[in-house]
């Protein structure tokens, strides 16, 4: 659906009717037309329309004549307050619309039948659409009203003066879209690999995705349950890896501390105990002593002494060696 700026000299049976429109009730009532008609004609060559001299032309204006005071009202008034009446509704299908209303005028305009009319219909009719899906449009929150315009594929300058934005802006809209129109092809990939499984499965498969709630309940064709049924699954895993993480955690922790004192043999004490003295002669600061004992692998609790009670490892070592 489009429209321009720029104007378009209409058909002559539609400037020879909307001049009769303009002419007063009373005076369509009878009488010699003959004034009317060559007021009319001197108007239409003055606006560029070639009447008064052309025989063909004044014969289209006296038979408009004719048939608008045959009625006692100008065709335009009728066909006027039938494009009015249609809602937005009634133009899902445009040219459907246009048929029944040609078809309804027609009963008493027996004119519009005829095959060059049509087109100029058509184009009332999808004016009056798009006059309808602007003033829808402006009244939705947000961007709704413009996505409503790009879905009805209104041209970009068309949306831009009528929703009094900027160009930037209608790229903008036009960009999210082409991320969500993208993130829905993700999303149906995603759901394609999961064709066979149960709602929560494919619920948390999405969710283990990062897809948004919405549009899992749109694409995926599940209740809240199925989302409530998979956030719960999913709570239970993280909390069961975690405490697998924990005990995980705590048994490198236990193997990078060694064995504690208790369950050190004499020998094995004697022999650390020996190995930390070693290493005290390099060093007598606490970080240097503890990083050439854990290189060494000699266990945190003896350590642990080395570095807060120097003394302690006498007594060790005299226990040790009985």
């Amino acid at each position: 659906m489009t429209t321009s700026d720029s104007e378009v000299k209409a058909p002559l049976w539609m400037a020879i009717e909307e001049q009769i429109l303009k002419i007063d009730s009373p005076n369509l009532a009878g009488g010699d037309p003959e004034p009317l008609i060559r007021q009319i004609a001197g108007e239409l060559d003055n606006t560029g329309y070639n009447v008064s001299r052309h025989g063909g032309n004044l014969i289209l204006l006296r038979m408009a004549m004719r048939d608008a005071q045959k009625v006692g009202r100008p065709l335009l008034k009728d066909f006027n307050t039938a494009v009015e009446a249609f809602a937005l509704e009634d133009l899902a299908a445009p040219y459907a619309a246009v048929d029944r209303l040609i078809g309804n005028i027609s009963e008493t305009w027996q004119a519009m039948l005829k095959s060059e009319r049509r087109a100029v219909v058509i184009d009332v009719v999808e004016q009056r659409k798009l006059d309808l899906l602007i003033a829808k449009a402006k009244q939705l929150p947000d961007d709704q009203g413009i996505r409503l315009l790009l879905s009805e594929k209104v041209d970009g300058p068309v949306i831009v003066t009528a929703m009094g934005i900027t160009d930037e802006k209608l790229q903008q809209v036009k960009d999210q879209i082409k991320k969500e129109l993208a993130e829905r092809e993700r999303v149906a990939g995603l759901l394609s690999a999961v064709a066979d499984k149960s709602d929560v499965e494919k619920v948390k498969h999405l969710f283990t995705n990062d897809v948004a709630e919405a549009l899992i309940l749109e694409m995926a064709g599940v209740d809240q349950g199925a989302i409530d049924g998979a956030r719960q699954a999913m709570e239970a895993e993280q909390k069961e890896k975690q405490r697998l993480a924990e005990e995980e955690a705590a048994r490198k922790k236990k193997e990078a501390e060694g064995p504690s004192l208790e369950d050190l043999s004499a020998e094995d004490m004697a022999n650390y105990i020996y190995s930390i003295r070693e290493i005290m002669e390099f060093s007598d600061q606490e970080k240097d002593i503890r990083t050439m004992c854990a290189q060494s692998s000699i266990p945190k609790a003896l350590v642990d002494i080395a570095v807060s009670d120097p003394a302690k490892l006498d007594e060790l070592e005299k226990q040790a060696q009985g």
